[in-house]
């Protein structure tokens, strides 16, 4: 192989990203020199010098790749036509050898040729020597695996034909030579190949680039020296700039001349004036023949005089000159003049000094318009919003502010008509020990001539500079004027407080000792405060009334206290969020049998329109509870009233808001058997802590969000042990900003583990451990813990579907009531019993049960095999029947259906200590035929 030469392709070429400097005053950094170091000149390709460099460079390289590419090429051919003739020579001289035709001619040609082929390869100097037969086939060849194999490409010897070729293929790339063996007679009796590879004469080559290579190097770094000699001396001509550069410096040496409005000045280091433009010319009255001259013979004035000559750098120094003031700026030349020297520019500053004072007073009014705006109003807390105007305007707009309101924006209503008695609401001071009445003080305006009743009447700011000169201020409280004159006390401004063209309340600034008066642009820093402040203080209010509304309403919506039942021991928490009342809810509802309902649920949204929708949910949950619905359905009735109440809102005059998004999660459990069914909709799972303390959140099927529709509800069933404690919740209880859902239900997991909680003593460490003091979520938590009612007060029948088993079944009872010490209960109660277990046979399906429940109340349950719910009618006087379950209505304090997965429960419940007081004079009536 011939190596190739390959020239970097990054050298001289900027890292990526990186600009050459445009400025023809800025060297490149090889120009640069520090004090003690040479000038060494710039290497950068946009100097004049190196350009010409690198053009000479740029031909030596092309000629000296030509010559090298030619000495190639020559040799290459060279080489090949020495292989042709070589190869020749050896395969004509072995075809015309005597004894060739003899040996291709006997019974083994392979053996007689092998060697002679070998012994001609060696002494050719070629490659390979191959004998063939007329046919093509190889009899001898160097490489003793070819042979037997047919030649390719040799026709032409066959036919009697010598030729050379660049052979291309197995076994090799070659140049070879093939020479036909004849006999006396002239017939082919065999062929003679010899050949050199073109790794053989490539080799050879190769060996002969390296010294052109290096006698090309040589010629290139003789002519690259004596073009970087000449180069060098031009660069240093022209100091490393290129053509266009040059020009650039003189055009832009012209502009700063000319053009530049500031002045400029060069001076050498012996201390004469090398360089003043026109500006400092004109700035500084500069004779026509300066230059050149020393500066101390400029009549430039003893300061500035002595600046320049000390030679120091100095920043924005502001000097007079004439009736001028001057900003002056002196830096060093050195290292980037050559020559130690310096230059001084110069900047008139007359003006500008003249409005800098007013400009920094302005600057600090709108930055305490600007801190206003940010501070004042961060809560909607009219007292606070108050107390943040006072603090703001303290102590860079007054030494005291005061700000009184009125009762009724305290209170959250509508402002009064009676602006002259106010409450001081909020005192700021810049120093203790003041006359100033204190917060909570009732301020009443009386004196019509006070500056604080003129600005009620104009609805505008009165300022009074001089309280000493201003005696109708003091007309009101005479010895609080006098205190707060000897005080120091001397100007005011005050400013009624006014929103939506109503007065708040009133503002007053008070300047102390020390401080200058009010003037007029204070006044109008001051209404814009006030003003802010207004709005902010309104705003409040209005919130305050409606969130004492919306609070109001949401506790009236609420549970006001848990009904007393048997099976659950319940405790509960509500806590409205930071922003506002919100709709959550919970709700705890006896069901018949001493079952108990669980309800948590949370409407999206906060305010008004969340209370009043959170109170129409809970006011349905209490009317579907009523019919004793399963919780799936219950929840499946639940979502179509929401989607309804969604479709009126979806009207176009309707004002409402959706409240699809609500979530709710209903649960029944029964103390008699410990069983808990629950369903939820779009609701977070409840936590069960068994009595061992072990939490789990269990995998409950999880519907769709009231309103969303289209889905059916499902119910999953839970068997608790006696004083287990299920936790239902709200979201906002384990989500937070600072933590996400999974986190907090682990928080929430390890605060519910320790046994022996009560219900109680759980909603507490949930509240102080998993909740900020201002939650940004409604947090409703319900914390129950299951009791299960005592066997031996629970009886059970399984009844023969058989009228005549009704009186076995009533005399059973009647001994189990006096077990339970309700003998006097025992006539009602067969009474009950009778009719109720006489329907289910005449009327109902097999198979028939009576249950009896002795808890706070007694209840009595027949249920059979079917889904038929009687009815209670006024039977007419021709009607046979019809009155059983009239008795019951009267005997009983309660009475109802519900269905069950297979068939249906009658029941009936009647008060202990008493027995039933039936209207007899009704009873006959209505029995009467």
């Amino acid at each position: 192989m011939i190596g190739r030469y390959r020239r970097s392709r990054t050298e001289g070429v900027p890292p990526p990203g990186e600009r050459r400097p445009d400025d023809p005053f800025r060297r490149p950094e090889s120009a640069r020199r520090s004090p003690g170091h040479h000038f060494s000149p710039s290497l950068s390709v946009r100097t004049l010098a190196t350009q010409v460099f690198l053009l000479q460079v740029l031909i030596m390289l092309v000629l000296v790749a030509a010559a090298v590419a030619a000495l190639v090429v020559q040799g290459r051919y060279e080489g090949e036509r020495n292989a042709r003739n070589r190869c020749l020579a050896a395969a004509e001289g072995f075809a015309h050898a005597p004894g060739t035709v003899a040996a291709l001619r006997s019974p083994d040609p392979t053996a007689r040729l092998r060697g002679v082929a070998e012994a001609v390869r060696r002494g050719a100097g070629v490659d390979f020597v191959t004998v063939l037969d007329e046919r093509g086939v190889r009899l001898a060849d160097s490489d003793p695996a070819l042979i037997g194999t047919r030649a390719e490409g040799v026709g032409r010897a066959a036919r009697g034909e010598a030729f050379t070729e660049t052979f291309q293929g197995e076994p090799a790339d070659a140049v070879r030579a093939v020479v036909p063996v004849t006999d006396a007679r002239g017939q082919v009796v065999g062929m003679v190949g010899a050949g050199i590879q073109y790794e053989t004469f490539g080799h050879v080559l190769n060996e002969q680039v390296p010294v052109m290579l290096g006698s090309a190097a040589v010629a290139l770094a003789l002519a690259t020296g004596g073009t970087a000699l000449v180069s060098r001396r031009l660069r240093r001509q022209t100091h490393g700039l290129g053509p266009a550069e040059m020009t650039r410096m003189f055009e832009h040496h012209h502009a700063v001349l000319h053009a530049v409005r500031e002045g400029v000045l060069i001076i050498g280091a012996d201390g004469r004036l090398l360089l003043a433009n026109d500006e400092a010319r004109r700035l500084l009255d500069l004779p026509e023949d300066a230059d050149h001259r020393p500066v101390a013979d400029l009549g430039l004035g003893p300061a500035l005089t002595r600046l320049l000559v000390s030679a120091e750098a100095v920043s924005d120094e502001v000097l007079p000159a004439g009736e001028r003031l001057l900003a002056v700026n002196i830096r060093l030349t050195a290292p980037y003049g050559g020559e130690q020297g310096l230059v001084a520019t110069f900047r008139d500053t007359t003006e500008l000094r003249a409005l800098s004072g007013q400009a920094e007073v302005a600057r600090a009014r709108l930055t305490l318009l600007y801190e206003a705006g940010v501070r004042i109003g961060t809560t909607l807390d009219v007292r606070r919003t108050a107390e943040e105007l006072a603090e703001v305007a303290v102590p860079r707009m007054a030494d005291f502010v005061t700000v009184e309101l009125l009762d009724s924006v305290l209170r959250g209503e509508e402002p009064t008509g009676a602006v002259r008695r106010m409450r001081r609401t909020a005192l700021s001071e810049a120093r203790a020990g003041h006359p100033l009445q204190p917060v909570g003080d009732l301020i009443q305006f009386l004196v019509a001539d006070t500056p604080m009743v003129a600005a009620l009447e104009r609805g505008k700011a009165v300022r009074v500079p001089d309280l000493h000169t201003a005696h109708d201020w003091r007309a009101h409280d005479p010895e609080g004027a006098r205190q707060a004159l000897d005080y120091g006390i001397h100007s005011l401004i005050t400013v009624p407080l006014r929103a939506r063209a109503v007065v708040l309340g009133m503002v007053n600034f008070w300047r102390g000792p020390g401080s200058p008066a009010f003037e007029d642009e204070d006044v109008a820093v001051a209404e814009e405060l006030v003003a802010r402040a207004a709005v902010a203080i309104d705003n409040a209010r209005r919130y305050s009334r409606e969130h004492a509304m919306a609070v109001t309403l949401q506790r009236s919506l609420l549970p006001r206290d848990l009904p007393d039942q048997d099976a659950l021991e319940v405790a509960w928490r509500y806590l409205p969020a930071q922003a506002g009342v919100g709709g959550d809810w919970f709700d705890v509802i006896p069901l018949p049998g001493f079952r108990v309902a669980l309800v948590v649920g949370d409407v999206v949204g906060h305010g008004l329109h969340a209370a009043v929708t959170m109170g129409r949910l809970r006011t349905a949950v209490l009317n579907f509870s009523s019919l004793d619905l399963p919780p799936d359905e219950l929840l499946g009735r639940l979502d179509e009233m929401v989607t309804l109440l969604d479709t009126q809102t979806a009207h176009p005059h309707s004002d409402g808001a959706p409240v699809t998004g609500a979530t709710c999660l209903y649960a029944i459990y029964d103390p008699v058997t410990g069983h808990c069914a629950l369903s939820r909709a779009g609701h977070v799972a409840p936590a069960v802590v068994d009595p061992g303390g072990g939490v789990s959140f269990p995998d409950l099927p999880l519907s769709p969000p009231l309103g969303v529709g289209g889905h059916p509800f499902e119910a999953g069933e839970l068997d608790l042990p006696e004083g287990s404690r299920l936790v239902l919740f709200t979201d906002g209880l384990v989500e937070d900003r600072r933590r996400d859902i999974d986190q907090g239900l682990e928080m929430l997991r390890s605060v519910v583990a320790p046994t022996g909680q009560t219900p109680e003593e759980t909603c507490r460490a949930l509240m102080e451990t998993m909740l900020p003091a201002h939650p940004h979520d409604d947090v409703a938590l319900l914390v129950a813990r299951t009791r299960l009612l005592d066997p031996s007060r629970v009886a059970v029948w399984d009844v023969p579907f058989d009228v005549t088993a009704v009186s076995r079944v009533r005399t059973e009872v009647s001994r189990c009531l006096d077990d339970w010490g309700l003998g006097g209960s025992a006539f009602t109660t067969e009474l009950v019993l009778s009719e109720l277990l006489t329907n289910a046979i005449r009327y109902g399906a097999p198979p028939v049960r009576v249950r009896m429940l002795l808890g706070r109340t007694l209840v009595c349950e027949v249920s059979d095999g079917s889904n038929t719910s009687p009815r209670l009618r006024r039977a007419a006087s021709t009607d046979e029947g019809g009155r059983g379950l009239f008795l019951v209505s009267q005997f009983a304090d309660r009475w109802g259906t519900r269905y069950v997965a297979r068939g249906k429960v009658i029941w009936a419940e009647q008060a202990l200590g008493r027995a039933g007081e039936a209207d007899l004079a009704a009873l006959i009536d209505e029995m009467a035929w």
